[in-house]
């Protein structure tokens, strides 16, 4: 098995972490050594920002276009692959499954599912790994496709609580699967009746390996989805692809990261159209080929540092945005009162003093809220809610997607923040117009998005701040204390 990187174990070590827990160690014993293990950020708070910075590519598209390799026996070259921990954690899953992979040069991957051991990814390891790993949960439907069976264990990760799956499973039972509970794995398990579990060579001769043409496990069939789940819909549209016949989504979800993945598996020789609205319909296809794909830079960084500038009073310019695909979000910052201007394909953030929110027409208070594609992207909610704090005005932030990204707030209150926390889901922000400071503290990131709001919250703040259980932060945003650091910022990290 090939290396991906020159030390393996540098990777694993930081990376690879969640994937050695002892099963056997009790819980204070573990919760004793997490605490122990938790690196954090030293922040400086007060430091301007200048200079241009370049967004990472985009982390949700490289969860699902890696996890789609798996669909072809032949090579795939992906480039702009953020290394980040969530991403580098799929990557090694996908090595351990028997994907080769190579690393051509930073970001750039080529991986070819040509001899995937089928024992492994039906093994108790693997379910456990699985389970750790949020990204996880995209090799599904690839699997379920190419073999008739996947495991589907709940998918890990962070804080913000347990994210539906039934979207994913009804998806495929609607494309023919099966569904079972394997109370020893604590896993589902997702299988077809014409699949050969377990015994990969009679699987392919009599069934037909669906990666190398052949017969296929899976049945097209018409759905309309319960809620309009991006990843839910990436998993069904993955499966359906090798289904035999024609399948219809609807309410399927229309973010970029569909539609590039969308687009990578047409460049495969899918036979996918209505892409980028919310009905899809996916002709099956006896096999994929191999493809070139290039990911999107992440519109959720760029949304971070155009909330970095505004709280820090600072000028920087945001290199290679996309700007097509960035929908809502330029304008939902301009609605907060931050002045941006689109200069070719890279944003420049001017300094400003002061940033003041709009209101309703009808004089009502300005109201955020996140919405399926074109609506705003969940994952900037915090950032905007944190942003919110030093602005002129006040905003009602309401995270209608997740019941527990709302909790950080009490940090920032612990700040100095000026918020109303009314339930699970809104928050009322009376901004301070830059006449108060936060003041700094010592936090604990819970999730990644929350993580960087309370970076963007520390490095405005009066004093140094510590920012513990930074792994959280390093899952979404690549080397960010060191890109933050060469536009002036002051972030240390200690391990």
């Amino acid at each position: 098995m090939n290396q991906i990187f020159e030390d393996r174990f540098i990777f694993e070590e930081g990376a690879y972490r969640a994937y050695v827990t002892d099963e056997k160690m009790d819980i204070d014993q573990k919760d004793k050594q997490r605490l122990e293990d938790m690196s954090s950020f030293v922040i400086e708070g007060g430091h301007k920002l200048s200079g241009t910075i370049m967004p990472q590519g985009a982390k949700n598209e490289a969860l699902e276009v890696i996890s789609a390799v798996l669909l072809t026996r032949d090579e795939v070259k992906i480039s702009n692959v953020p290394e980040i921990l969530d991403v580098k954690n799929l990557i090694l899953l996908l090595q351990d499954m028997g994907v080769e992979i190579h690393r051509l040069e930073k970001g750039v991957y080529t991986f070819k599912a040509d001899n995937l051991d089928e024992s492994y990814i039906s093994s108790e390891e693997f379910v456990r790994k699985c389970a750790r790993l949020r990204g996880s949960v995209m090799v599904v439907g690839p699997l379920l496709a190419r073999f008739g069976h996947a495991y589907f264990p709940k998918p890990g990760g962070d804080k913000i609580g347990r994210r539906r799956v039934d979207t994913h499973i009804q998806g495929m039972i609607n494309l023919g699967a099966e569904l079972t509970y394997d109370s020893k794995l604590r896993a589902f398990y997702l299988s077809c009746r014409d699949s050969r579990a377990g015994n990969s060579d009679k699987a392919s001769s009599e069934a037909g390996d669906s990666g190398n043409g052949g017969g296929s496990f899976l049945r097209g069939a018409y759905m309309l989805l319960d809620e309009a789940s991006v990843t839910g819909t990436a998993n069904i549209l993955m499966a359906a692809t090798l289904a035999e016949g024609r399948t219809t989504i609807y309410n399927a979800a229309c973010e970029p990261y569909v539609q590039q993945l969308s687009k990578m598996l047409v460049a495969m020789g899918a036979d996918i159209s209505g892409i980028g609205s919310n009905l899809l319909t996916i002709n099956g296809v006896s096999e994929l080929h191999g493809a070139e794909h290039t990911i999107l830079p992440d519109m959720i960084e760029v949304g971070s540092f155009i909330g970095m500038a505004a709280m820090n009073r600072s000028s920087i310019t945001i290199k290679n945005v996309s700007y097509e695909n960035l929908g809502i979000i330029p304008e939902c910052f301009r609605r907060l009162g931050i002045k941006l201007e689109q200069r070719g394909d890279d944003i420049f953030v001017p300094e400003q003093e002061c940033y003041e929110i709009e209101s309703f027409l009808d004089g009502s208070i300005l109201t955020v809220a996140d919405a399926p594609w074109p609506g705003l992207t969940p994952d900037l909610l915090s950032v905007m809610l944190v942003v919110a704090t030093q602005c002129k005005g006040s905003v009602l932030i309401h995270q209608k997607m997740f019941e527990s990204r709302l909790f950080f707030v009490d940090k920032l209150i612990d700040m100095g923040a000026q918020i109303i926390l009314c339930d699970p889901h809104r928050a009322v922000v009376i901004g301070h117009d830059h006449r108060i400071s936060l003041k700094a503290g010592n936090m604990l990131s819970p999730d990644i998005r929350a993580g960087i709001a309370l970076l963007i919250a520390a490095m405005s703040a009066k004093g140094t701040s510590v920012i513990s259980n930074i792994e959280q932060i390093d899952r979404g945003y690549e080397d960010i204390d060191l890109r933050l650091n060469a536009l002036g910022a002051c972030i240390t990290r200690q391990d």
